[in-house]
């Protein structure tokens, strides 16, 4: 287990009145401070509810965290529906064939995934021969800094000026100053020597997805009038690898590049930094200071709406194809689009797990303890309403966006 101590902002006073046009929901007496959008975790947080010492936090605490949940799900329901949609619509679906979705949580993801795995199928068999598909896994991150940042705002047991946060079950990135021991991976421009995730200029020796321009030792499919390569080589490609070279790249890489690090690293080290990493990411779970349920459940759903994710990389060989130019139309599909649908079902489902839950004990504690809390706690309880209706879809689609983009990435990989 990784852990570091990082500097925080100091705590905030949060007492600035009633949020501007606010308004009660349904059911709340006159007087109630409500906020006016139970979507607006920045509102909510900076807004007064009339509320006395511990028992004031927790209600913002817990109402943030109702509204960071509705952004993850409005996020990953638009990011599924858009992957399937342009998918579907690169395998040959004309958009005004795409079915239009019904009404509720998740059904724009369900609706466009469902018509990707139709047309998958139908490509499918139209080309014939044999599909194979290898995929690099995305990794996706989170950043212990807007942890620690999130834990001084919210609760004022946090010390002001440090909070520890820990990374578990998972790997440290960062910018290093220092000595890197791990993975070191740099932006398209730099010189490269490990794995390209996208065209390589020099030497790619490995699996090559696209054309070669230049040398190609091994197999060619097509030459130019000099006699070069200009088609897809099997083998090592000497020049310049129009797609993607599956393999290790020694050259300049058009978007990152990921090689074992050698003492410095210009760019994200993963692994150990021999000083503290400047703006740490942890693959695994953040683990925060010790504070208030309500005030977890709002950072983890703060933080895991802001994950950061290194795409997937697909390579997929359509051979032995009956109909060619299905089997093309079918590997450049999956290649552009499945990436997108891994992020969500590979890389950000691990993350989200348990958020939902937690989200929903934290307002329905703080509703319960209202109750008890006299007059003005029993208005303010009648807030929670909305948030927690407004909880419950959201957590339905979540689950329903994470299942689409599974089925449709289940589909492109079958067999």
């Amino acid at each position: 287990m990784a852990s570091l101590v990082l500097l925080s902002t100091p705590v905030l006073l949060l007492n600035c009145g009633k949020v501007p046009g606010a308004k009660n929901m349904p059911g709340v007496p006159v007087g109630a401070a409500c906020p006016a959008d139970v979507a607006d975790a920045s509102a909510i947080m900076n807004a007064s509810f009339g509320l006395e010492g511990e028992l004031e936090g927790k209600v913002k605490a817990a109402l943030a965290a109702g509204a960071n949940l509705q952004k993850i799900a409005a996020g990953l329901e638009m990011e599924v529906a858009t992957a399937c949609t342009n998918l579907a619509k690169d395998l040959g679906v004309p958009e005004d064939q795409l079915a239009p979705a019904e009404e509720g949580p998740g059904k724009k993801a369900e609706a466009a995934c469902g018509a990707a795995n139709k047309a998958i199928g139908e490509l499918r068999a139209k080309a014939g021969g044999k599909v194979q598909i290898e995929t690099r896994p995305p990794e996706c991150s989170a950043s212990m800094n807007a942890m620690a940042d999130c834990a001084a705002k919210c609760d004022a047991t946090v010390k002001p000026g440090e909070a520890k946060v820990e990374c578990e079950g998972g790997k440290l990135s960062g910018q290093c100053s220092g000595k890197c021991e791990g993975e070191c991976t740099v932006e398209g421009g730099a010189k490269c020597e490990g794995t390209c995730s996208a065209s390589c200029s020099g030497q790619c020796k490995g699996e090559i997805s696209g054309t070669c321009e230049g040398t190609c030792n091994g197999k060619c499919d097509g030459k130019d009038s000099k006699g070069k390569c200009a088609g897809v080589c099997e083998g090592t490609c000497t020049g310049k690898v129009n797609a993607t070279c599956n393999g290790e790249c020694k050259g300049d890489c058009s978007a990152s590049c990921t090689m074992q690090a050698k003492g410095e690293c210009s760019g994200t080290c993963t692994g150990e930094c021999s000083v503290e990493f400047q703006e740490p990411r942890c693959t695994g779970t953040v683990k925060p200071p010790e504070m208030s349920a309500e005030c977890k459940a709002h950072c983890d759903a703060e933080v895991s709406a802001n994950l950061e994710c290194r795409p997937a990389q697909v390579f997929v060989q359509a051979q032995g194809a009956a109909d060619v130019q299905a089997g093309q139309t079918l590997k450049a599909a999956l290649e552009k689009n499945l990436p997108a649908l891994l992020k969500v079902s590979m890389g950000m489902q691990s993350s989200l797990e348990g958020v939902s839950g937690n989200v929903k004990t934290a307002l329905e504690g703080v509703r319960a303890s209202l109750q008890s809390g006299g007059t003005a706690a029993a208005q303010v309880a009648g807030c929670f309403a909305a948030s927690l209706d407004a909880q419950a879809k959201a957590a339905v689609s979540i689950d329903v966006s994470i299942k689409a983009s599974a089925s449709a990435s289940a589909s492109a990989t079958a067999g």
